[in-house]
């Protein structure tokens, strides 16, 4: 009778020397089954390894059908062993299969009695970093990298994966001792690993490979299994739920530690290049990344001469030699980089770290491999638009005019309201409205997990997208929120979803009583009415709803602005400048004679805040309803010494906010000014001063100057103040600031 073997061959995840070694030790042992780390539920995935379209970086990913938000990721890299497993099966026609704790268990809601003591995990042991502190190491990730990645060691490859499963096995037969209480959910795992090789080997496989974590590799040892009972019973009376999988791109930036990634390793573009410089020219590895190195600087117009390139490698190869390592690694290789090629300077280093050691690849998936609907959809339309996804960061400039800019445009605003942010609205270098856009574009393989969850809402990213603008106006908390998804569904081009909103709209504004949530929503609105024809919508329905807002706010502008404190008053101040942006936008008659007549009101009117009346007076001076000597008249009695110095302040930072253009064209407007700020008691102005000094930091520098020398040349003007220098008495002073100038004298000179 022929004795059947389990070969578990533990390996650290995505890494090349424990790839290499996985791909020898299959040669050497010609499994009749290869069993990978990994829900059974991936085993259909297997048929599109072979594809020559399924390029890694990829994922696996495997999601609960009635909650796409419960998912996980199970990422392949090219240097990745459980792939070259995979690969090798596939090439040669052996089966494989995934065995871990089903994902309809792993996804399944927690029942309520799941949450009680015995579920909550025990410590878990630090393998890799115990094994590296027996060995005189201080850092896990160079012991790993000396031990495993870079040496090919002598001798059979199966015996060092022995030797590699007994050291986990006395790390975790000593973490037990020290920690008795079980870890329920690594032993679930692995009780399920278990319960597919014994299925494997009941069907009459014989030689049988497991890629598996070096963690469990002393848990597969044949030798060792319990009782299947005893698995079965942790395996029972789980929950269950109806999952999904598929093929999803991946990126090296996701396989990053840093990224949360719990399997991740800290320089994939590094193991890619190890990888693959191993197998072509072992000691090409060096001049090959400095290669890549060089290009990456260039790149970014950073010299990087030939001849450095040729003593970087050398200074490399020499600090492994005197490191004592078998041979140049990541951080020989990139001290090397930065004493040589960066000069000492550390933010060189971190392009390199950014395009080389981590890399921008992105992964591809073949487009027969079966997708969510809404991800099909997205696919489609990138190919239609010719806007390709990319891990690395892009920029994209649309031109509205035409048919593609304007599907573009409307692709990634629909995105945006899926919550799928692949692209970031920049500055386009002219203001909102006009026939422009500028977006910044990054792919995030996350986004993945967002197509599927978009697919209960709809089959296509349109419907989709207009389903959720529909969902969000039913929940909207206010009429502002509201407004803002109409220019949302303009901007995305859903006249179903724009439909939905203004029904929505017209509903909430009935029953609004609030003049100031009516003023706030003008604006959003406005835009959609101005903009509307640059993309085609039709916003008639808008420009009715419009109507009916501007006057309603208009009436109840001066009730909804008495009796106001500071931060009531901020509210109603950007309620008023959104507003009136918006009925200047439209220069529509109907609109701006309620609405100015509104803002006239509370303009004359002394009583309310001082931060309202000063906008409102500013609003109509800048529209030509006001004139200046009026404003001039206004602008005297708030800041006479009678008034509160607080309140003239307010006032005076309504009048002025935006620019200083009124007081640089209206020498009457300076004076008055200029004379309250000098009558005012040192006492008073001492708490004025944060007050003036944040209306005027709002100006620009230029700005400031102007204003400095208007109020200079105030002697000059007719029935202005005289004022006597002192020029003795000043000279201390002078003399003082020409030091703070580096003025080379301070005497006569200075005064």
């Amino acid at each position: 009778m022929t004795t059947s073997v389990l070969v578990p061959l533990g390996v650290r995840h995505h890494g090349p020397g424990s790839a290499r070694a996985v791909r020898a030790a299959l040669e050497e042992l010609q499994p009749d089954l290869v069993v990978v780390e990994g829900c059974p539920e991936l085993d259909p995935l297997v048929a599109h390894v072979a594809d020559p379209g399924l390029v890694p970086p990829v994922a696996a990913l495997v999601y609960a059908a009635d909650d796409p938000r419960r998912a996980a990721f199970y990422p392949f890299a090219a240097f990745s062993p459980e792939w070259v497993a995979l690969r090798w099966a596939v090439a040669r026609d052996v089966p494989v299969r995934f065995a871990d704790l089903p994902a309809v268990h792993q996804l399944a809601p927690e029942a309520p009695d799941d949450a009680g003591e015995d579920a909550r995990p025990a410590s878990y042991p630090d393998v890799i970093g115990t094994l590296a502190r027996t060995a005189g190491y201080d850092d896990p990730e160079r012991w790993w990298e000396d031990a495993v990645e870079l040496p090919d060691a002598a001798g059979s490859v199966l015996d060092r994966f022995a030797l590699l499963r007994e050291a986990v096995t006395e790390v975790r037969d000593a973490h037990r001792a020290e920690h008795p209480e079980e870890d329920l959910e690594n032993a679930r795992r692995e009780a399920a690993m278990r319960r597919v090789v014994r299925a494997a080997l009941k069907e009459g496989h014989e030689r049988v490979a497991f890629v598996c974590g070096a963690f469990h590799a002393p848990a597969l040892h044949l030798p060792d299994f319990p009782a299947a009972a005893h698995d079965n019973r942790l395996l029972a009376r789980l929950p269950r739920t109806k999952v999904a999988v598929t093929w999803v791109p991946w990126t090296h930036g996701r396989l990053r530690l840093a990224s949360g990634y719990g399997a991740g390793v800290g320089s994939p573009g590094w193991y890619d290049h190890l990888f693959t410089w191993a197998d072509r020219d072992r000691d090409g590895v060096v001049p090959a990344w400095m290669v890549a190195v060089a290009r990456a600087l260039r790149t970014a117009g950073i010299d990087a001469p030939p001849a450095s390139l040729v003593e970087a490698t050398r200074l490399a190869d020499e600090l492994a030699v005197m490191r004592c390592r078998p041979s140049a690694g990541l951080a020989e290789l990139q001290d090397a980089v930065l004493t040589v090629l960066c000069e000492g300077s550390t933010l060189p280093l971190q392009l390199v770290e950014e395009q080389v050691v981590v890399g921008q690849r992105l992964g591809e998936v073949p487009e027969h491999v079966p997708m969510a609907p809404v991800a099909a959809d997205l696919a489609r339309q990138q190919r239609a638009v010719r806007l390709k996804p990319s891990a690395s960061v892009t920029e994209a400039v649309l031109d509205l005019r035409t048919p593609n800019g304007r599907a573009r445009s409307a692709l990634l605003h629909r995105l945006r309201l899926l919550g799928i942010d692949w692209g970031t609205p920049v500055d386009a270098g002219r203001t909102t409205g006009t026939f422009k856009e500028a977006w910044r574009l990054q792919w995030d393989p996350g986004f993945a997990v967002a197509l599927v969850d978009a697919g209960l809402r709809g089959t296509t990213v349109a419907d989709a997208a207009a389903r959720t603008v529909a969902e969000d106006a039913a929940a909207a908390p206010d009429l502002p929120a509201l407004s803002d998804l109409v220019e949302a569904c303009l901007l995305a081009d859903l006249p179903a979803g724009l439909t939905a909103v203004v029904d929505a709209l017209a509903e909430r504004t009935t029953h609004q009583h609030d003049a100031l949530a009516l003023a706030e929503s003008v604006g959003p609105l406005a835009r959609t009415r101005r903009y509307g024809d640059v993309r085609g919508a039709d916003t008639t329905r808008v420009a009715g709803l419009l109507g009916t807002v501007v006057v309603r706010a208009s009436v109840g502008l001066r009730a909804a602005c008495a009796s106001l404190d500071d931060d009531a008053a901020a509210r109603a101040r950007r309620a008023m400048e959104t507003c009136d942006e918006g009925v200047t936008l439209l220069d529509d008659a109907e609109l701006r004679r309620p609405w100015q007549e509104a803002l006239a009101i509370l303009a004359a009117d002394e009583t309310v805040h001082g931060s309202v009346g000063g906008r409102a007076n500013r609003l109509l001076l800048d529209a030509g309803v006001v004139v200046p000597s009026t404003a001039a008249e206004r602008m005297a009695r708030r800041l006479s010494p009678a008034a509160p110095a607080p309140a003239a302040a307010a006032w005076l930072d309504g009048f002025l906010a935006g620019d200083a253009a009124v007081l640089l064209h209206d020498d009457d407007l300076l004076r008055i000014l200029d004379d309250w700020m000098a009558g005012t008691a040192d006492v008073v102005f001492d708490d004025l001063l944060p007050l003036l000094r944040r209306t005027f930091a709002r100006f620009s520098a230029a700005e400031r100057r102007a204003v400095a020398r208007g109020v200079g040349r105030g002697p000059a003007r007719p029935g202005a103040r005289s004022v006597a220098l002192d020029v003795e008495a000043a000279a201390p002073v002078l003399a003082g600031v020409a030091r703070l100038l580096g003025a080379p004298g301070v005497g006569g000179a200075v005064a």
